[in-house]
């Protein structure tokens, strides 16, 4: 179990890398707006490792996200896929919960109540 930290943060966001079990792990905490975003697409942006083909992010610190967010979730989500990956997401709440839902990205990307839930899922899939 590799467990590389990365921390990138600009302004009112804060987004540490865990790659462990060849899954990259985003932890989020503030708010991601037009703002903050590039820290969040630079951390969500492929490498040549095999984790950035299988991702979870945190969303459970996120405090607010505008359609920059959700902008980002759907490039990485496209992205997981065409490499054959996945891309979960873990803990979002209230509003960025709501924001999800609206959008209707919880629709194909699944959203587990924890990060530990997220991690667990055996499915690809779920």
């Amino acid at each position: 179990m590799a467990d590389n930290r990365e921390a990138v943060g600009h302004g009112r966001l804060s987004v540490v890398r865990t790659e462990t079990d060849d899954i990259t792990v985003l932890v989020l905490e503030g708010e991601i707006d037009h703002q903050s975003v590039p820290g969040l697409t630079r951390a969500l942006s492929p490498a040549d490792t095999a984790a950035r083909h299988r991702v979870v992010v945190d969303l459970s610190r996120v405090t607010f996200m505008d359609s920059s967010g959700v902008n980002a979730l759907i490039a990485a989500f496209h992205t997981t896929q065409a490499a054959q990956g996945w891309l979960r997401l873990a803990g979002a709440r209230g509003a960025v919960l709501r924001t999800l839902q609206l959008v209707g990205l919880d629709t194909f990307v699944p959203c587990h109540p924890t990060l530990e839930d997220a991690l667990a899922a055996t499915d690809p899939g779920a």
